[in-house]
């Protein structure tokens, strides 16, 4: 993924953007420093702050020393809020709650109410498990320590969460690190008192969403120059995201200049109408997920280079059962007439990587599961196997409908194996959206 965070006019640098309260997440973990394991709390917390009309201007990642954990708060030491995660588990080295306590300058006491709660949460395993004893008296003792004054959180699993003030200082909402867990005590933070006191006074954030497919974050960036030649955007902020092969743009104003982003939102749709996928800023997968069964429209697939990437999409969402009727990869030429009827002369003929192909690929998955849409991928993923006429990356995709349309695309896209079949799922899900009357006219 390419991110590009613009601010276009006036007030472009480092000073801070009026209206808006800072904040800042700070994600803890010495296993996401060696890439192990890939953070999925930061950009969650970043957006729900963002949501909650927040300018988040830190989202950083630290390992489990004091010493780092400690530059870090201090780093976020004039924002109004400051939300961990990670830290707060039972060994040695989970000091979240202990680094805390030191940086807004209280001591750690314990919660006995939370070290009941916890015990009999952990009661039935330990009786399960046999390891009840002094060592599990002694984790959860040190699980339900916390720092004076603060709200003790409900834990999910057997962390509890935290919100402390620092006088003078950031409110520091303190969270688990398993996203099950963070993300299911994310509404008690949002009622936790000090929490909702902070919220109180912060304005909402009202921003603009757009979408689009096939059009380079170059365009917008150029559009958005020629627009600020004839206003001051200063007041609204631009962030552009390439994600799934689809632009997001994001126009963020501060309190008061909703108006402006709306007038320019309508400036960048009427420009690039030609590509605009969601002027809400849906995505092709929730587009198709409304609008296949509204129309009760069905899906098949017939799938090579894909190798099943199409049909997973397609099934990610809950009830997909409406829309999906099943799909077929046929990775070898044989499987691809014994099971779809493509005939073998045609491969013969033309290659298994062909728009031939692709149609016969399509046909033979509407047909076969008796779909109103069949979609047909067939390409060259590589790193071998590429020739001068079909190098890597040349894919050939086609979907067909009961009614008799025909869409056909044949790219060739850039990238490693892993590129291309992502690509190639991103743009067979397009075409299904096109061939379901799913984009903007």
């Amino acid at each position: 993924m390419t991110t590009l965070r613009r601010q276009y006019g006036p007030g472009v640098g480092d000073q801070s953007r009026p209206g808006r309260p800072r904040a800042g997440v700070v994600v803890t973990g010495s296993e996401l420093l060696t890439g192990a394991v890939r953070d999925a709390n930061g950009p969650w917390v970043a957006r729900e702050l963002f949501e909650l009309g927040f300018e988040v201007v830190r989202v950083e990642i630290v390992g489990d020393r004091p010493e780092d954990l400690t530059a870090a708060l201090r780093h976020a030491a004039d924002f109004a809020l400051v939300v961990t995660s990670g830290g707060l588990g039972p060994t040695a080295d989970d000091l979240t709650a202990e680094i805390v306590a030191g940086f807004v300058g209280v001591p750690m006491e314990l919660d006995e109410p939370m070290r009941d709660l916890i015990h009999r949460r952990v009661a039935r395993w330990a009786q399960r498990t046999g390891f009840g004893g002094p060592a599990l008296d002694e984790a959860t003792r040190k699980q339900a320590m916390v720092p004076r004054g603060a709200t003790a959180l409900k834990p999910v699993g057997t962390a509890p969460g935290l919100v402390v003030r620092q006088p003078g200082g950031p409110l520091v909402v303190v969270l688990p690190g398993p996203p099950r867990e963070l993300q299911g005590m994310w509404p008690a933070v949002l009622e936790a008192e000090p929490v909702r006191a902070l919220l109180a006074d912060v304005p909402r954030a009202e921003p603009r969403s757009l979408r689009f497919f096939g059009l380079p974050e170059s365009e917008i960036a150029q559009t958005l120059r020629e627009i600020g030649r004839a206003r001051d955007l200063s007041a609204v902020e631009v962030t552009t995201c390439l994600r799934r092969s689809e632009l997001e743009v994001d126009l963020r104003p501060l309190p008061g200049a909703e108006e402006l982003a709306d007038e320019v939102a309508e400036e960048i749709v009427e420009r690039h109408r030609a590509n605009l996928l969601s002027a809400e800023g849906a995505t092709t997968d929730e587009l198709l997920a409304t609008i296949l069964p509204a129309k009760g429209l069905t899906v098949a697939t017939g799938e090579s280079c894909t190798g099943g990437m199409l049909a997973s999409r397609l099934v990610d969402r809950a009830g997909s059962s409406a829309y999906v009727a099943g799909g077929v990869v046929a990775y070898s030429n044989e499987a691809k007439t014994a099971l779809l009827g493509v005939p073998a002369e045609m491969i013969a003929e033309h290659g298994a990587v062909s728009p031939e192909v692709a149609r016969a690929l399509a046909d033979g998955a509407r047909e076969r599961f008796g779909a109103a849409i069949g979609v047909g991928v067939t390409g060259v993923a590589g790193p071998g196997g590429g020739t001068e006429a079909k190098p890597v990356g040349y894919v050939c995709f086609c979907v067909t409908t009961a009614d008799g349309r025909v869409l056909t695309r044949d790219p060739v896209l850039p990238g490693s194996r892993g590129d291309i079949r992502e690509r190639s799922t991103d743009t067979a899900m397009h075409l299904i959206l096109r061939a379901a009357g799913g984009l903007p006219r």
